[in-house]
């Protein structure tokens, strides 16, 4: 664009330049019909790259089977809410071995006694279950098992203290792993050249509950993250080598999900976010994950990125137009139950990450 000037000397450079400029506008003017009589011959060259771009990005791997997952998911809500300490959570603890167990997985069990924000000793488990603990390159895929036991954001102020089911804020996450297993299991015709550290934290949901007079402190959820996280069972002493980066599962089976791009996650690994949301489109599933900003939310990922240092995001729903929480309106209420888990959000999650974990 052209500046006015007020004294005559820039006047006359302005005219000139305004020359100038007309008669570049006119040159221009000149390639662009000449470009726009070849213009079948550019379009379709440049249409041609797009296209083959495209067709490179083709889905593989296993179809995920979201009713399989939905069982996974069911069995685990056959325990009860799995509440630390309960005899719910150590049932939990035992299926979840035992189901890693059978799908060819090592299994490790990372035990602690954890301080609640309320002083309570929590007796936690992190079950990490290795596919192909061989492989250097590796990869983890995590999920919190146990349940909250305050429905504290129930709408009816009478369940606040009453355990969640969690059928979506714990068991989703944990049953698109165990279907992952065993898909990776089962499924001959192809193997991923990565190994998968499937992470399953204790004591995420034991986190300062709204009806308690003591501030919300956010050292005291994702304890079992934080203890893993400080002690990295990696390296010479551990077991297997350390992995390039980490993924997330948390409440990935609700009615009406959306993942939108978690703050955490596209701070700390950007390049996962690009790399899951590209997959989603790929395998048909963009609408369950749209290209759109959240929130920063303190989950098992924050420790995983700021003291393990493993790039981390998370898989989190964000309910933008829900009035009683963005993250869905079963979330920490008593109706967090299979009721209310969709086979479809399952669905798209679980290739998703099948696409993830075959192309890596």
């Amino acid at each position: 664009m052209l500046r006015l000037c007020r004294n005559s000397s820039n006047n006359k450079y302005m005219k000139k330049k305004t020359i100038v400029t007309r008669t570049l506008i006119i040159l221009v003017a000149g390639l662009f019909l000449y470009a726009y009589a070849i213009r079948p011959l550019v379009i379709n060259h440049r249409t041609t790259a797009s296209v083959d771009d495209v067709e490179k990005q083709k889905p593989v791997g296993p179809t995920f089977s979201a009713d399989s997952a939905y069982q996974f998911c069911a069995d685990q809500c056959t325990f009860g809410p799995r509440t630390m300490n309960s005899q719910a959570h150590e049932q939990c603890r035992q299926w979840i071995v035992s189901k890693f167990q059978s799908y060819g997985l090592t299994v490790d069990q990372q035990q602690a006694d954890l301080t609640g924000y309320d002083g309570t000793t929590l007796h936690a488990t992190n079950i990490i279950a290795r596919y192909q603990p061989e492989a250097q390159t590796r990869i983890i895929i995590a999920a919190h098992w146990d349940s909250r036991p305050w429905a504290d954001n129930d709408p009816d102020e009478a369940n606040h203290h009453k355990p969640v089911m969690a059928a979506n804020d714990g068991a989703s996450g944990v049953a698109v792993m165990m279907e992952l297993a065993r898909l990776l299991y089962s499924d001959k015709s192809s193997t991923p050249h990565i190994g998968i550290d499937f992470i399953c934290f204790d004591a995420e949901d034991w986190g300062t509950p709204q009806w308690s007079d003591q501030q919300d402190d956010p050292q005291s959820w994702a304890l079992g993250a934080q203890y893993w996280s400080k002690s990295l069972p990696y390296g010479e002493n551990g077991n297997g080598a350390r992995p390039i980066y980490g993924i997330l599962l948390d409440m990935v089976g609700g009615e009406g999900a959306q993942f939108f791009q978690e703050q955490y996650s596209k701070h700390y690994a950007a390049g996962v976010v690009r790399k899951v949301w590209r997959a989603a489109g790929v395998v048909g599933k963009s609408s369950f994950f749209p290209k759109r900003e959240g929130s920063y939310i303190t989950d098992d990922h924050v420790p995983m990125n700021q003291v393990a240092n493993i790039p981390t995001i998370d898989i989190i729903p964000y309910h933008a137009d829900c009035p009683q929480s963005s993250f869905g309106p079963t979330w920490h209420t008593i109706s967090d139950t299979m009721e209310h888990i969709d086979r479809n959000t399952l669905a798209a999650v679980g290739q998703t990450l099948v696409q993830v974990i075959y192309t890596e």
